[in-house]
């Protein structure tokens, strides 16, 4: 990639892929950097949903896991212990954000606030300590969340040598056998991988799972509470329900850069001929933002899942056979927090800029989130669950 389009990326990764399908003559978009994107949504159906691009397994595991029934047991696995421990989840957020302070820096403080609150359910409070310490250690040291400069990414590597290793004998003193319930997100694994896996791989295993769940639902939370109070009356209560801004936040600003899909023998797509081994790729963001199939893309509007017309494709989670297992849990996990971190408190936000920046997806620049009590009442909370607002991919 040219140093210009670095720079362009850099400054505003959306409004840089914005422009590159303004000035394509075609749907399929040759990316400066390789690879191609797609600019129309039903070719984007095609590519995310038709077996000719999703056969096999999926790249999100890489090679760890041998076989693709071996990968959907694993994300299912998962999803399951984090739906079953949702009640500890939420008295850990009541815990943490208790304590949080008048004023912090977000997004940092939301991924300390989002790991804080989800401990427990990666490795039980039964762990070896001196395991916990290490996995909290790498959270802290930009492993669970990608550290922003080159130093402090090399130094992550270190931290996440050694949390591989305290997993591993982890792995090793747990052993394969199943316990009954899980207790956490690493006995879910011992039970759903496949048995003459390396208790490495199971580590490895375990810490991708920990960064999969983590940072997106942190990256989604700091998104939810910097549209919400930038596009809201300051001084005012916000005017919808949690689950609403959430969704809405996962539509104007998705956590994904690119959807991947690598092309396995020579096709044609859109008129434009692809090479086996070729990547295209679908961009959530113009999809989401396009105005031939959603009302008014470019505002934030939560109200507008109130209505089921004047929607179009929502892939903020994926689509097809590689869409995210967990999406429903996901959105539970994120709407959660959001509810806990505005009860009782009217959240303002100064320094906030909409424009991303690139890190393992699309996350905000640093602002700060400041929270003033307001004296009310007690009310009773309304409980937020997976069921009762599908999350589900549409496209």
């Amino acid at each position: 990639m040219r140093l210009g389009d670095r720079r362009r990326l850099r400054r505003d990764p959306l409004e840089y892929v914005e422009d590159l399908r303004r000035h394509s003559a075609t749907e399929v978009i040759l990316l400066p950097g390789g690879g191609w994107f797609l600019g129309d949504a039903e070719q984007a159906r095609a590519l995310l949903r038709d077996q000719e691009f999703n056969a096999g397994r999926s790249g999100f595991f890489g090679d760890l896991l041998p076989t693709r029934s071996a990968q959907v047991e694993v994300g299912h696995a998962v999803r399951d212990v984090l739906r079953a421990h949702l009640p500890d989840y939420r008295a850990a957020l009541a815990s943490a954000v208790a304590g949080l302070p008048s004023a912090d820096r977000w997004p940092a403080a939301g991924n300390r606030l989002v790991y804080r609150c989800l401990a427990d359910l990666l490795l039980h409070p039964g762990t070896p300590a001196g395991t916990r310490r290490c996995a909290d250690r790498a959270a802290d040291a930009g492993v669970v969340f990608r550290a922003p400069r080159v130093w402090q990414r090399a130094r992550a590597e270190v931290a996440r040598a050694r949390v591989i290793a305290a997993l591993t004998e982890e792995v090793r003193c747990r052993g394969r056998r199943r316990v009954g319930e899980p207790r956490d997100v690493l006995d879910a694994l011992l039970g759903a991988c496949p048995d003459d896996l390396a208790d490495r791989t199971v580590a490895r295993v375990h810490l991708m799972m920990s960064r999969a769940v983590a940072a997106p639902v942190a990256a989604s939370l700091a998104w939810s509470v910097l549209l919400a109070c930038l596009h809201h009356t300051a001084g005012s209560d916000w005017p919808w329900p949690a689950d609403r801004i959430v969704r809405e936040a996962s539509r104007y600003r998705p956590i994904p850069w690119m959807l991947r899909r690598t092309v396995l023998y020579p096709t044609t797509l859109g008129g434009t001929s692809l090479r086996a081994g070729d990547l295209v790729s679908v961009s959530p963001h113009l999809l989401h933002h396009d105005r031939h199939r959603w009302t008014d893309p470019d505002a934030f509007r939560p109200e507008r899942w109130e209505q089921s017309d004047g929607q179009g494709p929502y892939i903020a989670f994926g689509a097809g056979p590689f869409a995210c297992p967990g999406a429903s849990v996901a959105q539970t996990l994120v709407t959660e927090a959001l509810t806990a971190l505005a009860e009782g408190t009217r959240l303002t936000v100064t320094g906030g800029d909409t424009r991303p920046v690139m890190s393992e997806g699309i996350v905000p620049r640093p602002f700060t989130l400041h929270r003033g009590r307001i004296e009310q009442a007690p009310r009773h909370r309304k409980e937020v669950n997976d069921h009762g607002h599908d999350a589900a991919t549409h496209l």
